[in-house]
């Protein structure tokens, strides 16, 4: 129905098409995809790739403005980790937090920098090469100015109008915008102080300057660090304390990249931080020195005069000083810093589309479905850090190396909302999926950065299974809708990447569980494996346990956390995961060399399904000397050679007519 539904639209809308030419034109796409940033781009290469007809409207002169601007300072804090020690391109972009996905492993983000913490200005240059080399259709200068939903034949599609009249109109949108409006709290002097957004970048003009600083996230910090060796004095003040990344696990939480103030505080050193709801605050200012110069004051409108809380003509008695007088901030300041962050741009949507704001995140941020669909927004979805909703302080959605993946996840749901093109499967024997769950923990990036959003999807069926990656986590009571791949009374396992819920101090001792019969008291990101004999219901993900990524299941088993992030030890993690695949599928699932299987074949009307998978199939494992001599010397086979050569199972099963 939804192919059908997009062929009739774009069958409508084409017929309004007149081209870009001139004011007032129309043009028609099955996707427009609104901002050539990180998210659009990344959607634009699955879009590209599955030759599907969209464009990408970008209102400035080239990709990634947001970082032709921001971070003031220059210096990002996304890890750009070109070391890893390993060749595995998939593994590497566990550490390679810039990059975009793609079929090409040389368009990475090491090609523009080395630097483990790069200068802002290469991201554009990088994102400026992915269109380029992939050709990717994106048209510049595009300002939208309105969005408004439009039906056509009894279906929501948008119509775009840019500054030019020209009017875009698709059956599909994909809002990837991210924010870039900078974040205000509405209070009294507030017209006294300057913003992130536009404060001088050179440390000299904060020469020996007392500098207060409203809020305490990463921009505020950052801003702090540039002036940390010319200010005389700085505080933050917000109403929240500080959080650390390396605490909460995080990324958008204070990095350690930017947190030096932290020293001059804790060392006292002028430097503080102070916390205070901003409603409650008022900036004033008062005349020194003859009038020669003018400072700020910070004071509580509840201190100001009542008729009109007027500000100009501020005495002693309207400061907290002078009722309490140990008060924090009692002594003036010569700058006032609003870095409070950034919002979503509700402006250009009108109320037939715009999507309602988000229950969390104060509302900065669309609202928006398990799946990325706006929520009343029926066809337009939302991607990149705008979408930091579904995730927000939970995982990395809202960075380049978390929704490069959840943009992949929306582009799947596309294809099979759209184009009846069910979401990519691998069908494996039974036998097998212990390795690849194996392969997927030790190498996949998506759960990895994604932990607790993104999981593996098992879907059981007997003999076999098919296994689908990175499906969204809060989406699955949708599963089959979404993915085109029902659910039979098999059952399905669910794989996770996820922190414990434990509270430890996260540098002190104990801090790490080694002992595998414990895993489940691992408090640094490990993998976790649900079993559901039902897909869980609406109902059942509403009431799952405080903290947990889903609702209960009928088993679980948690792979102990390892400090290399290596889960691929006999004892430690294959052998209990196993196990624990055994007791969900009630199957022997347990490896055998050649000889094995040809002993249990002439002796056992049943062999194992490993032997019955593999080795009666003509296929079987590799052996080296040393599995073989490991295998005699545990008892597990007898020594029927002498000396063991290095051999495969097949060339075994040839000596033995296997």
């Amino acid at each position: 129905m939804s192919v059908i539904l997009l062929c009739v639209l774009s069958l409508v809308l084409a017929g309004s098409g007149s081209g870009l030419h001139g004011r007032n034109a129309s043009v028609s796409h099955e996707y427009c995809v609104l901002g050539a940033g990180p998210a659009g781009l990344q959607m634009g290469y699955f879009l590209s790739r599955s030759q599907r007809d969209y464009i990408i409207l970008e209102r400035n002169a080239g990709p990634g403005s947001f970082f032709q601007i921001y971070p003031r300072h220059r210096k990002l804090i996304s890890i750009n980790k070109i070391y890893t020690g390993r060749r595995n391109k998939e593994f590497n972009l566990r550490h390679d937090w810039n990059s975009l996905l793609s079929d090409r492993p040389t368009l990475l983000f090491q090609r523009i920098s080395r630097e483990l913490y790069p200068n802002a200005d290469d991201f554009p240059r990088y994102l400026s090469t992915f269109v380029k080399e992939l050709g990717l259709k994106v048209k510049y200068g595009a300002d939208i100015g309105r969005i408004k939903a439009s039906d056509f034949n009894g279906n929501q599609g948008y119509i775009l109008t840019d500054q030019n009249g020209v009017s875009y109109q698709c059956s599909v949108l994909l809002v990837s915008t991210g924010l870039w409006v900078p974040q205000q709290v509405d209070f009294l002097g507030s017209d006294l102080v300057e913003g992130y957004e536009s404060i001088p970048t050179d440390p000299e003009e904060f020469k020996d300057q007392a500098v207060l600083i409203l809020g305490k996230g990463n921009s505020a910090f950052e801003t702090a660090q540039s002036i940390l060796g010319r200010a005389s004095r700085i505080h933050l003040y917000s109403p929240s304390p500080v959080r650390l990344a390396w605490q909460t696990h995080y990324v958008g939480d204070l990095r350690a990249v930017n947190n030096e103030l932290l020293d001059t505080y804790q060392l006292k050193s002028l430097d503080g931080l102070v916390e205070g709801r901003l409603e409650d605050i008022a900036i004033v200012r008062r005349e020194k020195d003859g009038g020669k110069r003018r400072t700020l004051y910070l004071t509580l409108t509840e201190l100001l005069d009542q008729n009109g809380n007027n500000i100009s003509k501020v005495t002693g008695q309207n400061l907290p000083g002078f009722h309490t007088d140990n008060f924090s901030l009692r002594q003036p300041y010569d700058r006032v810093i609003r870095c409070l962050g950034f919002r979503f741009n509700f402006s250009v949507f009108d109320g037939s589309a715009r999507p309602p704001q988000s229950s969390g995140a104060r509302g900065r941020l669309p609202g928006i479905t398990a799946w990325y669909e706006g929520r009343g927004t029926p066809n337009m979805f939302v991607l990149g850090t705008a979408a930091h909703s579904r995730d927000y302080r939970m995982s990395a959605g809202g960075f380049v190396h978390g929704f490069r993946y959840t943009v992949r996840a929306v582009h799947k749901i596309l294809e099979q909302r759209y184009h009846n093109i069910g979401w990519p499967a691998t069908k494996l024997p039974i036998s097998q999926l212990q390795s690849w769950i194996l392969r997927r923990v030790n190498e996949a990036s998506g759960p990895y950065q994604m932990f607790g959003v993104l999981g593996d999807i098992i879907l059981l069926r007997g003999s076999y299974c098919e296994y689908l990656e990175e499906f969204p986590l809060q989406a699955l009571p949708q599963l089959s809708t979404l993915s085109g791949r029902p659910l039979t009374d098999h059952g399905l396992l669910v794989l996770v990447m996820q922190y414990g819920l434990n509270r430890t101090d996260t540098l002190g001792p104990g801090r790490a569980e080694s002992e595998w019969t414990k895993a489940w008291r691992s408090n640094f990101l490990h993998p976790v494996l649900y079993y559901y004999n039902t897909l869980p219901t609406e109902k059942d993900m509403r009431q799952r346990p405080v903290g947990w990524p889903l609702p209960r299941p009928e088993a679980v088993h948690h792979m102990v956390e390892d400090f290399l992030t290596e889960w691929d030890q006999p004892i430690s993690h294959s052998q209990p995961l196993r196990r624990f695949l055994e007791h969900c599928l009630q199957t022997d699932l347990r490896a055998f060399y050649a000889e094995s299987c040809f002993l249990l074949s002439l002796t056992s009307r049943t062999p194992p399904l490993f032997c019955r998978q593999g080795y009666l199939r003509k296929q079987g494992i590799m052996g080296n000397s040393h599995l073989w001599q490991h295998a005699r010397e545990a008892g597990l086979m007898a020594d029927h050679h002498g000396h063991i050569t290095e051999r495969s199972c097949g060339e075994r099963r040839r000596e033995t007519g296997g």
